[in-house]
């Protein structure tokens, strides 16, 4: 049940981060046509568009190991995928809190299409790291209700198909 609930958070996040990344790239663009030292033209645009992106990319190649059981060596435990959601986290946590910062209150503009998605830039960079913040805690029940720290992040291991580790095997003959 978890491994659902964990693959439905994944997509969740896959998706508010390709809007994410579509609002970032929009507000880029914007962005171009502005002189240089205007103060709408901060560095973090980029940073959430970097977020986004690699968001993007883990929650696809999460959803993928999850379903289909994968056992990669680079990014296959429970201790691997809980680095990269805090990495993630803390990459969101940085990116919404600045721009909530810098744009928080745009309630003035609203008028205009470039205060539209700055507001909802934040908002989705904000549901973002809500959903991030969910996956982390869920991942870290299932550790430490199974004490799988180092088990394949799937969540479903069976030593007679894992191709996971010939110690895992070994452990669970015994």
């Amino acid at each position: 049940m978890l491994g659902i609930i964990r693959t439905c958070l994944y997509c969740v996040f896959g998706l508010f981060s390709l809007v994410l990344f579509g609002l970032t790239a929009a507000r880029l663009q914007y962005t171009t046509h502005l002189p240089l030292g205007d103060p709408s033209t901060t560095g973090i645009i980029s940073s959430l568009l970097f977020s986004a992106l690699l968001g993007m990319i883990w929650s696809v190649y999460a959803v993928i190991a999850i379903h289909h059981m994968r056992e990669d060596r680079w990014i296959y435990s429970f201790f691997s995928e809980i680095l990269v959601l805090s990495a993630l986290f803390l990459l969101y946590l940085v990116g919404a809190a600045i721009a909530t910062h810098i744009w928080g209150d745009l309630s003035f503009c609203q008028q205009f299409r470039a205060c539209r998605i700055l507001t909802t830039m934040v908002a989705f960079a904000w549901m973002s790291w809500i959903v991030l913040l969910g996956s982390l805690v869920a991942s870290i029940v299932v550790v430490a209700a199974n004490g799988a720290l180092f088990d394949p992040f799937h969540g479903r291991w069976n030593p007679r198909e894992s191709t996971y580790s010939s110690r895992r095997t070994s452990r669970a003959a015994a």
